[in-house]
């Protein structure tokens, strides 16, 4: 099907949107399709067949456009992700070339900013390209000086330097910079970086997800070093109507367990759909909630735990949780962030879940396991100062880390302060994502860009 021809177009200017194959990079991006849609333009997802979206989940008149990828199973279910999304770079640029040559009526194409190669198409058909960058600015900022880390020694990161400041890029640390040992996997990280931001110095613009309350000097420091257009339009889970892109299924009946709650007494916990956890850890923070006597709704997905399918919890564990914790495979995470029951969560710090926690004005435990989450960890905690990041010895969680951190948070002085700045910190946010605000203005100047001759 020409896009043209889809049950969207009727001579709209067309834009394409391609995705990268994660649940956190797959939300926002047909979050933006939606906020597009909604501003007059047809829509058209292309994504490769590795987790590609179910079509039935998706508006009626966006056209849905899968590519093959040719990437072995094992590679794109390993935590490797460099190497993943490299093959898929050399394996999507033909056919992403052929789909976008015959495709008609394209006004511009949005792709994740990992998509270096489909980009780089874009640009050789004379097609407007604009990455998005699904995480952070600071993160982006991180990826852009990633040779001056490298040159001023900084990475690889040893042992012996993870608390040195990085002065060029405060209020970092080493320890918040990409971790890797293995030799390989780091080049092949550092090689992705290069093709990612080389693409973007060279595409027609940059789309980020955040917005001006939160990170304004990094958007700006931005763009004075890529001068090219940068449109801050986040957060984008709320800029457009809800489009069910989640590849679990969510189970809704922890909504109602919330309902007989009391007001601000739950911990939500989530670790993301990505990264995984030993047996160990899991035990200590089922532990650490138990004895916290608190309410808690936990999501423990499938692979949640390294090496394991299902996530079996000892016995006397069990007995103790009944009581007091629901857990769940999957949970509608922005609903849960909403309701009133929530006091607290306890997350991984990935960038789509910073942002919804402060969106809802949920205060933050910090638990980072790696990517940009270390990065995202250390604003919530020492810029905006709206979360704490728990304790670890050698990265190693314990059930007292866990146990303290919420007493800290929900029953100390120091929880309350947090509390309270994040209501300030939620309350600028609205102001920044209302009508007329930073974020609406940006996203109707990206609008007149995209049909803009």
């Amino acid at each position: 099907m020409r896009p043209s021809d889809g049950p969207g177009g009727g001579g709209r200017p067309r834009v394409v949107l391609f995705p990268l194959p994660y649940q956190g990079h797959i939300n926002p991006m047909l979050r933006l399709a939606a906020a597009l849609h909604a501003c007059g333009l047809a829509i058209t997802v292309v994504h490769t067949e590795t987790r590609a979206p179910d079509r039935q989940k998706l508006p009626a008149d966006f056209d849905l456009v899968t590519i093959r990828d040719g990437v072995a199973a094992e590679l794109a279910e390993t935590d490797d992700v460099a190497p993943f999304v490299l093959a898929l770079n050399g394996s999507c640029a033909a056919p992403f070339r052929d789909y976008l040559a015959g495709a008609r009526d394209v006004a511009c194409v949005v792709a994740d900013v990992d998509w270096f190669a489909p980009l780089g198409v874009a640009r050789e058909l004379g097609v407007k390209a604009l990455p998005l960058m699904t995480s952070s600015a600071a993160k982006f900022r991180v990826y852009m000086a990633f040779p001056l880390l490298e040159e001023k020694g900084y990475l690889p990161i040893r042992e012996s330097n993870l608390d040195t400041t990085v002065k060029e890029l405060p209020p970092l640390l080493v320890r918040d910079l990409h971790h890797e040992k293995d030799e390989a996997r780091y080049r092949a990280y550092a090689h992705l970086l290069f093709n990612m931001v080389s693409g973007v110095r060279q595409s027609s613009g940059l789309i980020l997800n955040t917005l001006d309350a939160i990170e304004e000097n990094d958007i700006a420091n931005i763009y004075k070093d890529i001068s090219i257009p940068v449109f801050a339009i986040g957060p984008l889970h709320i800029l457009s109507p809800s489009v069910d892109s989640s590849l679990l299924l969510q189970d809704r009946s922890c909504l109602q367990w919330l309902d007989a709650q009391p007001p601000g007494s739950v911990i939500y916990v989530s670790l993301g759909s990505l990264m995984s956890i030993d047996a160990h850890e899991l035990t200590e923070i089922a532990w650490g909630l138990v004895a916290s006597r608190r309410p808690f709704l936990w999501v423990i997905r499938p692979g949640l735990v390294r090496g394991c399918e299902t996530s079996e919890l000892p016995i006397e564990l069990q007995e103790e949780i009944r009581d007091r914790g629901r857990m769940v495979s999957w949970a509608p995470q922005q609903e849960v962030l909403k309701h009133p029951a929530v006091g607290a969560f306890l997350t991984h710090c990935g960038w789509n879940s910073t942002l919804e926690s402060i969106l809802e004005g949920v205060p933050m435990i910090c638990r980072p396991l790696g990517g940009d989450q270390l990065c995202n960890a250390r604003y919530v905690c020492e810029v905006w100062k709206v979360g704490f990041r728990m304790v670890e010895v050698e990265n190693q969680l314990t059930r007292g880390d866990v146990q303290v951190a919420i007493e800290k948070m929900m029953g100390q002085k120091e929880g309350d302060e947090i509390r309270e700045r994040m209501r300030d910190l939620r309350d600028a946010a609205a102001k920044c994502t209302s009508k007329g605000g930073p974020t609406d203005v940006s996203l109707q100047r990206l609008v007149g860009f995209i049909v803009s001759p």
